[in-house]
């Protein structure tokens, strides 16, 4: 037995989870012959149960007193006179129960369970609407299938640079691939929830922090499939460049502050350049409707635009690697184009740490994140232009351009 007071507190907290789900379950157990036979003090005991059968220590108590609540269960269930019983509140009955002996094992943890499965169980109208109502076959049919290709697939593909790639690693190319699909697909919730305006600049934004390249890619083949919408989501193609520059900010601040300081201008003039055409591509044209969007029976993902990208870069990285092999290595400013072409991140990232170690002057970070960032403006350019055509690319072009001029504008203002 466990005299200490962190039994005492186990005891506690098996009580408290066990009243709080319980109170929950006797809110829908009913009444008259379609009532369920647990609730409130059920519960309680069911989890006090378990805090008891751990706390006392006796070998094979937890096991057989799991077994008996399990029983109970069972012949509650079989007892039911309700038309429709489910199997709920016996399922319930049993986790509260192992819920009581992890809060004896870990207080924290066992209270923690003891919420989120209440949680979960007043969310009942909640997640069935949303599985209903709100989720259609096919977007079911799309996260299933992200979730086997980031599971089962992306871990199958080799991590290390391949000979036969000119000697790049084709798990990153993958991942760029799963990252593009992601990204149409939160662009298609974003539209559904936030309507086309709000959800395209939304998840244009938000997507810049994680690869404006894969963002400008999804959202060209959007724009490719509907072109009503080539002004928004060339909107939001500005504002995921936007993102660029301050997560590259954000990167060196958490580095080296003493380079982000010097980075500030550049930054939030790029960004600010990206952001301002970005929204003013907005008023060229009217917003659309959400009546006036096409019905969204297809599917959210196009696999071939994604692969299209992901074949591109890898491409254009595996030339210039074999340029570099070839000529040999030219310097600093080089590495950091040649790293670029993939990600504008990484390189900056490099950049700021050479400086924290004392490597590299404050001026050869800000040079470098400008040249990482033009470099990967232009293959993002490229981009632009294979998955969304023509006028997409000129949109998203238009505000890249003003990004670099304004960032390089401040680097010959304040760089002096």
């Amino acid at each position: 037995m466990d005299n200490t007071p962190h039994g005492f507190v186990g005891l506690a907290v098996a009580l408290g989870a066990g009243l709080l789900i319980g109170i929950e379950r006797e809110r829908r157990k009913g009444a008259g012959n379609d009532r369920q036979a647990a609730g409130l003090r059920s519960f309680a005991v069911a989890a006090v149960t378990g805090g008891l059968a751990q706390w006392l220590q006796v070998p094979g108590l937890v096991v057989s007193g799991a077994v008996c609540v399990a029983l109970l269960g069972v012949v509650s269930h079989w007892k039911s006179r309700s038309s429709d019983p489910g199997l709920t509140t016996e399922l319930a009955l049993f986790t509260t129960y192992l819920i009581g002996v992890q809060s004896v094992l870990a207080p924290a943890f066992g209270g923690a369970c003891g919420v989120g499965l209440a949680a979960l169980l007043a969310a009942r109208e909640r997640l069935h609407r949303f599985a209903t109502d709100l989720l259609s076959e096919q977007e079911l049919h799309d996260g299933l299938l992200l979730a086997a290709l980031a599971l089962i697939v992306l871990p199958l593909i080799p991590a290390g640079p391949l000979a036969a790639l000119a000697g790049i690693a084709p798990r990153p190319l993958a991942a760029l691939v799963l990252l593009i699909l992601a990204m149409q697909a939160a662009g298609h919730v974003a539209l559904r929830w936030l309507g086309p305006r709000g959800g395209a600049l939304l998840a244009g934004f938000a997507g810049g922090f994680v690869s404006s390249t894969a963002t400008i890619a999804s959202f060209g083949s959007r724009a490719r499939a509907d072109p009503r919408q080539i002004a928004m989501l060339s909107g939001g193609g500005g504002l995921s460049s936007a993102a660029t520059w301050l997560q590259a900010l954000v990167m060196c601040a958490v580095l080296s502050p003493v380079a982000a300081l010097a980075l500030l201008p550049v930054a939030l003039a790029g960004a600010l350049g990206a952001a301002g055409v970005g929204l003013l591509a907005l008023r060229t044209q009217a917003p659309l409707a959400t009546a006036d969007l096409p019905p969204s029976t297809g599917s959210a993902l196009r696999p071939r635009e994604a692969i299209a990208v992901a074949a591109l870069l890898g491409l254009v990285a595996a030339g210039v690697g074999q340029a570099q092999h070839r000529f040999g290595d030219v310097g600093l400013n080089l590495s950091i184009a040649f790293a670029a072409l993939i990600d504008a991140h990484a390189p900056v990232a490099s950049l700021a740490a050479l400086h924290a170690a004392g490597s590299l002057p404050t001026h050869g970070v800000v040079l470098g994140a400008l040249i990482a960032i033009t470099v990967n403006s232009l293959i993002r350019c490229v981009v632009a232009a294979v998955a969304g055509g023509r006028a997409y690319a000129q949109r998203v072009g238009a505000a890249l351009g003003v990004s670099l001029a304004l960032a390089w504008a401040a680097e010959w203002v304040f760089g002096r």
